[in-house]
């Protein structure tokens, strides 16, 4: 094999045309054939976040893709991360620490500064590992974000790469979505695009054999290939809430997600969705929750905004109801602090200076602090009635809760976490990504009334997820147009 330096940057046509899957299995193609490889997105904006070793904040992608490179996540993997805690508001993490809040307006003129930040850490990455492959954000045609772009084409010209353009086939309008995108680039954003990659196609490929010479002799650019739909695959979403349900077997409990305002790491509830016995529900806003046997008050970016919006919803009464019919509630980070008496945030680090009233099931108060809780863990997991189990995962929460027992459920290496409320029906905790354990997502399965339950390999299932991405991109995709110096792809 020889050594390859050539950088590839994923660019889409859309959000969730498939840059950050392409992106993992790329890496995973890469990793497979021995070459060191690491992945990157300049600026990213989405909840679901992944603590790194070093104690950083990176979006979730970036993470998977990291695993699917064989490596660790580091910060320098995603130097910039958006956070939206309004809808016209984010908080604005660099290099995996918060920095400020700011709102759209403001960080537009904020660019300039972090542009060095995003090359800092490519820089770093492109000096440890042999190639690098890079996601983009969005779209590059966004005419109103042209100037200043740090996501797609800014970063690549800044950095002199080539960029590969995906579009997704099962939305419609595909050579549209591609010409139009490309025909929008400037002469110099247009001569860095190498190729196209069509994703998600459905049926007999030599049918689309007319649109990919139409689109070849328009742009003078090659379709790299087309990459089929791959069904029941699972990869954790960058930020949509994925609704599919995976499981082939007959589900025996019911367990009902409200989606909040401003949810986050809703990728915790991925192995739920996978389990063989589990119906798994979001719950849009607007509607009534559904009967259930769980209901799982999710992370949230924004904890008193979100449980003023929970009651606005009418939801707090049909948990009070679930809760009287003898069903079971569990809160995660956010929906754990709302679980509680109190919610104070006397210095507004999530919005306006103020305390909002919990629910009241646990007998917690929680003051949200400057300096976020950023942390991997591992401990045990004890529910009454169940076995103890070896629990792990990350914690990400600005709150300090007062009044936990030293004799709490979760028995962290950092020290107790968690509670247990109203005879054994109500459990939180602030950690994040305790269903991935499997004996932990048994033990909480069975504690909420499914009876022999059984966990799921979580970390097994998204390794072949990530395989059969790699799979389909080496027998559909030209990858010597990315690396010509690779003999393998001759």
């Amino acid at each position: 094999m020889k050594p390859t330096s050539q950088v590839v940057m994923v660019q889409g046509t859309t959000s969730d045309a498939g840059k950050s899957v392409l992106s993992a299995g790329l890496c995973r193609v890469l990793a497979r054939k021995g070459i060191s490889v690491a992945p990157f997105k300049p600026q990213n904006m989405a909840l679901n976040s992944a603590v790194t070793a070093d104690g950083g904040e990176i979006g979730r992608a970036q993470a998977v893709q990291a695993h699917a490179c064989g490596i660790e996540p580091v910060t320098d993997m995603n130097p910039i991360l958006l956070k939206p805690n309004t809808d016209i508001g984010a908080q604005v993490i660099v290099h995996g620490k918060a920095l400020t809040d700011m709102d759209a307006r403001t960080y537009h003129a904020f660019k300039p500064n972090v542009m060095k930040y995003a090359v800092e850490s490519f820089q770093r990455l492109k000096s440890q590992y042999q190639t690098i492959v890079i996601e983009g954000a969005g779209s590059p045609a966004e005419i109103n974000l042209r100037e200043h772009d740090i996501a797609n084409m800014g970063f690549a010209e800044k950095v002199d790469i080539p960029v590969v353009i995906v579009a997704d086939i099962d939305r419609g309008g595909v050579f549209a979505h591609l010409y139009g995108t490309f025909e929008l680039l400037s002469a110099s954003e247009k001569d860095r695009v190498v190729g196209f990659v069509i994703n998600r196609f459905r049926g007999d490929v030599s049918l689309l054999e007319s649109g990919l010479r139409w689109l070849e002799d328009k742009t003078g650019k090659p379709v790299l290939g087309v990459l089929p739909y791959l069904h029941g695959l699972m990869l954790e979403a960058e930020d949509a809430i994925n609704v599919n349900q995976l499981q082939e077997g007959k589900p025996q409990l019911k367990v009902v997600v409200p989606v909040l305002q401003r949810i986050s790491n809703h990728t915790d509830f991925d192995p739920l969705r996978m389990h063989p016995n589990v119906d798994l529900v979001f719950a849009p806003k607007n509607q009534p929750l559904p009967k259930a046997d769980l209901i799982v008050l999710p992370g949230s970016k924004s904890v008193r905004s979100d449980i003023a919006f929970l009651r606005e919803q009418g939801w707090d009464k049909q948990i009070e109801r679930h809760l009287r019919l003898g069903g079971k509630l569990i809160g995660i980070c956010g929906g754990y602090q709302m679980l509680g008496e109190l919610i104070s945030d006397p210095h507004g680090i999530e919005g306006p200076c103020g305390q909002s009233l919990g629910l009241g099931y646990l007998p917690l108060t929680t003051e949200l602090h400057e300096s976020k809780q950023l942390k991997q863990s591992h401990g045990t997991l004890t529910l009454p009635n169940q076995k103890s189990v070896k629990v792990t995962g990350y914690e990400i929460h600005a709150g300090i809760t007062e009044g936990v027992s030293k004799h709490a459920p979760v028995q962290l290496a950092s020290g107790p976490d968690g509670a247990v409320g109203l005879d054994n029906q109500i459990f939180g905790t602030y950690l994040h990504g305790l269903f991935e354990s499997s004996d932990a997502c048994a033990e909480i399965l069975r504690w909420a009334g499914l009876k022999q339950a059984k966990g799921v390999d979580f970390e097994a299932l998204r390794d072949e997820g990530i395989n059969r991405v790699a799979d389909a991109i080496e027998a559909h995709l030209d990858l010597s147009v990315l690396w010509p110096d690779m003999e393998e792809f001759d």
